[in-house]
């Protein structure tokens, strides 16, 4: 299978080619790189303007396909990879017709400008992706670097415990198997949105939450991971606010977390509800949002 990378040229920023070399090396996937440069009038009698933006626009893309085979070539060169630019007046809409047009299995994304440095900031291409891919879309954390050799070790699923976090659980343990990774299933409890806050007896109310929450879990996970070979890990994560249920948990470098997006996109696009969200934007580790 392909992977479609967006690749910024002209930018230092190469976090979704480091993410992208982490999941084709697990994967055995190739790369896609797609740089995209602005499209030249489609006038049927181009002036010489035109004629020039055109050529800028070549010329432009020329050098963002070299960029590229020189940033693989440092960061991820054992990855089967080919790079290519593409002239359109949208980002978003090239990455699509490139994922389409190449069957591509998974679409990557590097975050923008606007957020910290490890965190996920979703740029306007993203939020377009987030909310129209036929196919998952994995981010990258502003500023996400990983070594040469680095395989996903770990794979989380966000997990709700309605029926379509059921389908997710279901996906992100297939996800976990074919890259030989740990399985683990996360709830996150947020005291006065998603649960009620824990404001008498504190621990003894947070202790309880995370019982039931568990419980929920395991018999989940008892239908999907019938003959998997490695036992799955629970965790419960709470806190009053998104960051701190999030960082309550422990997190490892190589890891993905696993989004399912909402019923509102339908059952093949991807829509992004506001739970997934705050949770895309709060976590340290890159994400993969599937339909």
């Amino acid at each position: 299978m392909t992977l479609v990378v967006a690749f910024p040229y002209g930018t230092k920023d190469r976090s979704a080619l480091h993410l992208a070399g982490v999941l084709a090396r697990s994967s055995g996937d190739s790369l896609r790189i797609v740089s995209v440069v602005p499209a030249p009038s489609r006038s049927p009698i181009p002036t010489g303007r035109d004629l020039q933006f055109a050529a800028w626009s070549r010329q432009r893309g020329d050098k963002a396909v070299a960029e590229a085979r020189q940033a693989v070539a440092e960061i991820c060169p054992d990855v089967r990879s080919e790079a290519l630019y593409v002239a359109s007046r949208s980002k978003a809409k090239a990455l699509l017709d490139e994922a389409v047009a190449s069957d591509a299995a998974m679409i990557i994304v590097g975050s923008g400008t606007d957020g910290g440095i490890g965190r996920i900031s979703v740029s306007s291409t993203a939020d377009r992706l987030l909310h129209s891919s036929p196919v998952p879309v994995a981010l990258a954390p502003r500023g996400y670097r990983a070594d040469g050799d680095a395989r996903v070790t770990r794979v989380t699923c966000a997990f709700r415990g309605d029926p379509a976090s059921h389908d997710v659980l279901a996906r992100t343990t297939r996800i976990s198997e074919e890259v030989g990774a740990q399985l683990r299933v996360a709830t996150f409890g947020i005291e006065g949105q998603n649960v009620a806050p824990f404001e008498h007896d504190e621990q003894a109310r947070r202790i309880e939450y995370e019982e039931q929450v568990k419980s929920v879990q395991t018999a989940a996970l008892e239908v999907v991971t019938a003959e998997q070979s490695r036992p799955a890990e629970e965790v419960v994560g709470t806190g009053r606010t998104w960051t701190a249920a999030l960082d309550s948990l422990d997190w490892v470098p190589t890891e993905v977390l696993v989004v399912g997006s909402s019923s509102e996109g339908g059952a093949t696009r991807l829509f992004l509800g506001s739970n997934a969200s705050r949770i895309i934007r709060h976590t340290p580790v890159p994400v993969v949002l599937v339909p």
